[in-house]
């Protein structure tokens, strides 16, 4: 499945011309999205794992996704699924969800990775990751006005550590996500080290949301068009409204 439909349920996607692309399910990849707040994007995280969990039982790998958030941002903003997603499939009984709180519980997390004897997870989806590096603590803590910046970058160092290392038993993707405050990501220049591929939103001006693939670092097909998927959260449903491709490039 192309890596944006990933987002979206396979019912979804059925009405929607897609297209299978060989050679860019490089499992060691680290993927971003960036959207403004109330886009979706916890949305589109939850679906994302759950179709990753449905390929995999397909071909008879049963490991779960894992799905690191904030307790209370989750409870306070529960993700919306699409239509006819079933809550007691065994798709949903393999997320699991940790709760983390603040930077060093995500460092924790990602730096046992060496530690496990067993497989990793299909997935590790980071849902707000920039919401756990709070700016004063940050500055505090690095003695340093751009202390958020340097705990980000070693971070997502160590996250790309952990992948790595992964890889080596069985595939594996990393997913985050960050609240985008403007037209790109605060951080982008920083995301572009360690990320392969940038997702974003924005709202069409309509109440519904635009996504796009808007970096692909790995991406060698340079003739290929880029696509937009246009997407609505309307009556606490997850739809996908149409996908097109932009007539720009």
């Amino acid at each position: 499945m192309e890596e944006m439909l990933m987002f979206f349920s396979s019912s979804s996607t059925s009405t929607t011309t897609t297209t299978t692309i060989s050679g860019h399910h490089s499992y060691d990849q680290i993927i971003l999205l960036s959207g403004p707040p109330s886009s979706g994007k916890t949305s589109l995280l939850f679906q994302f794992a759950l179709n990753t969990i449905a390929q995999s039982l397909d071909g008879g790998d049963r490991r779960p996704v894992e799905f690191l958030c904030c307790r209370r941002r989750l409870q306070s903003k529960p993700p919306f699924l699409s239509k006819g997603i079933d809550s007691e499939s065994e798709s949903f009984d393999r997320i699991r969800i940790k709760y983390v709180e603040d930077e060093d519980d995500v460092k924790r997390y990602f730096a046992a990775f060496h530690l496990h004897d067993t497989l990793p997870p299909l997935a590790v989806i980071v849902d707000d990751f920039g919401g756990f590096f709070d700016q004063r603590n940050c500055q505090e803590r690095y003695a340093n006005a751009r202390g958020r910046d340097l705990a980000t970058v070693r971070t997502l160092a160590l996250c790309r550590n952990a992948m790595l290392h992964a890889n080596e038993k069985a595939p594996c993707k990393l997913l985050l996500s960050d609240t985008q405050h403007g037209h790109a990501p605060r951080l982008l220049f920083i995301y572009k080290r360690w990320v392969s591929s940038i997702f974003t939103i924005k709202g069409d001006g309509a109440g519904c949301f635009l996504l796009t693939n808007s970096t692909n670092v790995n991406n060698t097909d340079m003739g290929q068009k880029s696509r937009i998927a246009r997407y609505s959260i309307a009556l606490q449903y997850l739809a996908l409204e149409e996908i097109t491709e932009d007539a720009d490039d």
